[in-house]
This record gives structure tokens, sequence and C-alpha cells, in this order.
């Protein structure tokens, strides 16, 4: 249950507070958006929470990216190997890579650009919406969180920020490649083999197809919940405004523009 109904009133809504996380709009930089979708096709659109688009490009990523070795052939380019990072490659997957890769960058970065429109004109109705639900499973609140304690969890796990700041969706779909990636690119291992100060068998155990996705997953953890944290405070804040100057303010005040008050 929520503590307002939206009655379909207002043409837009700047945020909608759920069992499942709080969603919301807020202006964004749409060169950054698109940046992470060419990091790793999905993540763009996660950020927008455009959730179901950003699975589905996230999975198609993973997928092709394995069959068609493109991981394999950056790390054997990243050595100066040009001639079997092309042996390497699978063109029978690779031809279909490049179009999706393509349209994830252009779609985030449109998408970005229509959704800051939006949140303008929403901005400016400034109608009301939900700050609290409550469910059999779950509980969810507009509340202030440290942006620095979002980071610092996401730095230990991927993941732990996201339910820290309740993103329940995003958080189990980061935690589960989490564990996907450390189990195929055996990386847990490496560690383990690193502190027993065996430095040859690590590197050999290492997974290097697999292990290539940990470093943009860690990155789009960190970056994801602490720019959420910092847009979940601010949301707070304008809410908690709007609620006091709505009954506590009384409606014969008013700032007077231009003249300094003594």
């Amino acid at each position: 249950m929520y503590n307002y109904t939206n009655d379909n009133t207002a043409r837009r809504y700047k945020a909608h507070v759920s069992v499942l996380g709080t969603t919301q709009l807020h202006l964004r930089n749409p060169y950054i958006i698109a940046w992470w979708s060419a990091a790793f096709p999905g993540f763009g659109h996660m950020l927008l929470s455009k959730y179901l688009r950003g699975y589905a490009l996230f999975i198609w990523e993973v997928i092709v990216n394995v069959n068609a070795h493109i991981n394999s052939a950056m790390i054997y380019s990243f050595q100066g190997n040009i001639d079997m990072a092309k042996e390497v490659l699978d063109t029978r997957w690779l031809l279909m890579y490049i179009p999706v890769y393509l349209f994830a960058i252009w779609d985030s970065y449109r998408t970005t650009v229509d959704i800051n429109r939006i949140y303008l004109l929403a901005d400016r109705e400034d109608h009301r919406f939900n700050t609290y639900s409550i469910g059999a499973l779950e509980i969810n609140y507009l509340d202030k969180r440290n942006p620095v304690v979002s980071l610092m969890w996401s730095l230990f796990i991927p993941g732990l920020g996201q339910l820290y700041i309740h993103r329940i969706l995003t958080a189990l779909f980061v935690i589960v490649w989490l564990v996907v990636f450390y189990y195929f690119s055996h990386i847990q291992e490496a560690i383990v083999l690193l502190i027993l100060g065996d430095l040859k068998e690590a590197t050999a155990v290492l997974h290097p197809e697999w292990l290539l996705f940990i470093p943009s997953h860690y990155g789009f953890a960190l970056f994801d919940s602490y720019m959420n944290t910092v847009e979940n405070n601010k949301l707070f804040e304008k809410d908690l405004r709007n609620h006091l100057t709505l009954n506590y303010q009384s409606k014969n005040f008013k700032i007077l523009k231009g003249q300094k008050v003594m």
C-alpha cells in the first residue's frame, strides 16, 4: 500500500516508490549514459531505469561476446599480437555483435535526451507522488542516505550499494551476474593462490575472457549506487520542503525579491 495514490490527474510524475525500489526522473548527461553503453551494452539503459531493455542488451553482450571471443581478441591486441587477435575472432558471431552494440549506444543517448525533457515538464508540473510503500515482502520509503556508504559497499561486493538504497532489481541482477563472472573467470582461486605466493599458478588459472567483464561490472555498481544515492537525497529534500511549505508555512508569507530584510 502507498501513502499517496496517484489519481492520474497529472500528465507526468517525477518519481514512484514501490517495494522493489524508487524510480525517479532527473537530469542526466547523455554522453555519460552513452559511454556506459559503450563500456557494456545494457548499463546505460539500467541507469535510466529501463530495466527490461537493459537486461536484454546485457545478456546479449555476454552471450555474443563470449562466442565471438571479443575479449580474447582484445587481450591479444593489448599484447601487440594482432594476427592472433584476428585468428581468435569468430566472424559468425562478430557480425551480429556490432549492430546491437551501436544500437545500445545510440538508443541510450536518444532516450536520455527524451527523459531529460520529460523531467523538466514533470518538475514544472510538480505533482505529488507516493513516498512510502509497504507490502508483505518489503517496505520502501524516501530517506536520506550517505553516498560514501553506498560507494563503500559497492566496492566490497557490487550490488550491496544498490541494496543499501533499495534498488532491488538492479541489486539482484548485479549480484547474480557477479557470481557468474567470478565462477567462470576463476578470479577467487587466483586471489587465494596469489595470497599463498604462487603468482605463476594464479595467472595460469585465470580465464581472461570472463575476467574482462568484471572491471565494467564493478565500475557500473559504484557509479550507479553513488549517483542514485545523491539523486534520492535531492528528491527527499524537495519532497520534505514541499510538505513543510504546504502544511506549516503561513499563506501570507512572501519573499520580497530585491529587498533586504533587516
